[in-house]
């Protein structure tokens, strides 16, 4: 396990470093300069103003000094500064990256727990009207736009209903400490996550029933049958067993792309995560704090695909560490 771990490990560096070339070429490669704009934004856009600004953010160096320099600066974890928020990238990261976690990670179990559950549900009733209407739920989530659902959920829950807030983390002014801002949070975060949620519980629940359907006519499940265990035991430790390994699997690679329905989901909601701030930065041409927030969310990626590898495998025993 540990050379499984540290080879994944390697990996990983690997892959971030690479992204952290395509991220840093890709933004060069956008139109506009960034100098123009801070001189824009501060009312004087002489050649002279805009020059000086080139030369305090150090983009008039060649494109490949400034590549080592961005490297250098991820190595020793140091991810610049924003010259639009006057101030580091890893402090601004760092103040949205908590409300970021906890939106997707609640998303994330919620799609998981109810997508599994109700796949599960519509293979034991497969070609049962319960079976029908989890399908058609699934399909339907699946194919609407996240934006369009969070705007419906926002006019039917929070101004129609008053079930729950409409926009923000929590109650402005309110002073809350302790467990009752805890639960003020958790009103606020009800909407934007099963929102979020929504979208991916489709998927699993689709994925968790055409496994269950694949594994149930499988020669061991027979045998069991013919042996005489009970039905429910069946499902449990046999059927359910096997067929959550794929859903697990797929799990693993949707848990970085929720970091990038985030972005949708926390701009409709007011979320201040990091995809907000990530909608900002490009606003404002802000590049450093996009390379900034694009390698965070990379190393997310790589983390949540790593921790994949190591369910997967206590799941799994069968398969080998060093594959």
């Amino acid at each position: 396990m540990i050379a499984f771990l540290a080879s994944r490990l390697v990996k990983g560096v690997v892959v971030l470093l690479a992204i952290a070339v395509l991220n840093f070429a890709l933004i060069r490669a956008a139109p506009g300069d960034p100098a123009t704009v801070m001189a824009g934004e501060a009312g004087a856009a002489d050649a002279q103003f805009v020059e000086q600004l080139r030369v305090r953010f150090g983009l008039d160096r060649p494109i490949l000094e400034q590549l080592g320099i961005y490297l250098k600066g991820i190595v020793t974890l140091d991810l610049g500064y924003s010259y639009r928020q006057n101030r580091s990238v890893a402090s601004l990261i760092g103040d949205r990256l908590p409300a970021t976690l906890l939106l997707t990670g609640t998303a994330f179990v919620i799609s998981l727990a109810l997508g599994t559950l109700f796949g599960a549900l519509a293979a034991a009733r497969v070609g049962r009207i319960s079976d029908s209407l989890i399908t058609t739920g699934a399909l339907l989530f699946y194919a609407t736009p996240l934006f369009w659902v969070a705007l419906m959920s926002q006019i039917v829950f929070s101004l129609k209903l008053g079930l729950v807030p409409n926009v923000g983390y929590e109650t402005i002014g309110a002073g809350y400490t302790g467990l009752a801002r805890v639960l003020d949070i958790g009103h606020h975060l009800i909407l934007p996550a099963v929102t979020l949620g929504l979208f991916f519980t489709a998927l699993y629940a689709r994925m968790m029933r055409a496994s269950m359907l694949e594994v149930a006519g499988a020669d061991f499940v027979r045998t069991a049958r013919a042996k005489g265990v009970a039905p429910g035991s069946i499902t449990r430790r046999h059927v359910a067993r096997n067929a959550i390994l794929p859903v697990v699997t797929l799990a693993g690679l949707q848990a970085g792309q929720i970091v990038g329905g985030a972005i949708l989901t926390e701009t409709v909601f007011a979320w201040p995560g990091i995809g907000r701030l990530m909608f900002e930065a490009l606003a404002q041409r802000d590049y450093q704090l996009l390379l900034g927030v694009f390698f965070c969310s990379s190393a997310m990626v790589v983390l949540f695909n790593l921790v994949t590898d190591v369910i997967y495998r206590l799941v799994d025993p069968r398969i080998e560490v060093g594959a």
